[in-house]
């Protein structure tokens, strides 16, 4: 089957996976690393890996080291070296005085509690109702800044999901930029990151899916390209939750890296041979180098992966 492309662009084709150090890697990581290598590798372009530690409070010790040895264990090369989050604030604090110089920054006092009634957005979170938009109410302090989120609704063509709107003013509201633990956010260091790293295509789990349309909002804002979207289908386990360290998910370290592979293009839908893992890991390398194909990934799956749950 001939690969179906998420697109030419005129830059060079760089992707990356961009893991969070809050636990080891499990199934679904694996999955997002292997079809995120798999979609510019086999098109000549370059696969970056960044450490998402900008959470620092929800980092786990020695998590990163670990991803990294899982990584090189399971036969991944990245071009170029490790991005860590944690150690580009400059970046973020650049682009945060941009965003504040052009007017489109607001503090906020509001407290969780204050916002526990606020109509919920779509992906689970509150919507913020504005309160500070207009300035803070007297004898208030602003505990947190958030983005003047403009009106109008943001439409991309997701290479799996299909065509997606979402009007981010309705929907979601002014989201924090800045929090009130002097972290910035996540969707604020995503942005920065791709746009200076020279991001094209991102490939991730659909369970980002309702951030993207927010991180359209900041490149449009911040004038950077905007990368093209594919989003896959998320491992769950037997009750139907998605795979994470909550949900006890089971580390793929230590495991067999070959067999792990043969499953993680199973799920996304390639079709390997059921006597695959077998061969080995380098086989299994060059069959899925051979046979990928956005074109054959499903946008969800029905069946859990209790295997790795």
């Amino acid at each position: 089957m001939k690969n179906k492309s998420l697109g030419m662009p005129a830059m060079p084709l760089v992707g990356r996976f961009a893991p969070s150090p809050t636990g080891p890697l499990h199934f679904g990581s694996m999955v997002a690393a292997l079809g995120s290598c798999l979609s510019v590798r086999t098109r000549g372009g370059r696969w970056l890996l960044r450490i998402e530690d900008v959470d620092t409070p929800r980092s786990v010790p020695g998590a990163a080291d670990g991803i990294l040895r899982t990584l090189e264990a399971y036969g991944f090369a990245w071009d170029g070296e490790v991005v860590w989050q944690s150690r580009r604030t400059t970046a973020y604090q650049a682009a945060f005085a941009r965003l504040e110089a052009a007017g489109a920054l607001f503090g906020c006092a509001c407290t969780r509690k204050e916002m526990a009634d606020s109509a919920l957005a779509r992906d689970g979170t509150r919507r913020y109702p504005g309160t500070c938009r207009a300035g803070l109410a007297p004898g208030r302090e602003a505990r947190a800044w958030r983005l003047r989120v403009p009106p109008g609704r943001i439409c991309f063509d997701d290479g799996v999901q299909g065509l997606i709107e979402e009007d981010v003013a309705a929907d979601v509201g002014d989201f924090v930029l800045l929090r009130a633990d002097g972290l910035f956010a996540y969707q604020l260091a995503v942005v920065v990151d791709d746009a200076e790293a020279g991001v094209t295509e991102v490939l991730r789990g659909a369970d980002l899916l309702d951030s993207t349309a927010r991180q359209i909002v900041l490149q449009r804002l911040l004038g950077y390209p905007t990368p093209v979207y594919a989003h896959l289908p998320v491992a769950t386990n037997a009750a139907g939750e998605k795979l994470s360290k909550q949900t006890l998910a089971r580390s793929v370290e230590g495991q067999d890296p070959a067999r792990v592979l043969v499953d993680a293009l199973d799920f996304l839908g390639q079709g390997p041979p059921a006597d695959l893992a077998e061969s080995g890991l380098a086989t299994v390398w060059q069959w899925a180098m051979d046979h990928w194909s956005l074109a054959r990934v499903p946008r969800r799956r029905l069946a859990p992966t209790p295997a790795y749950g």
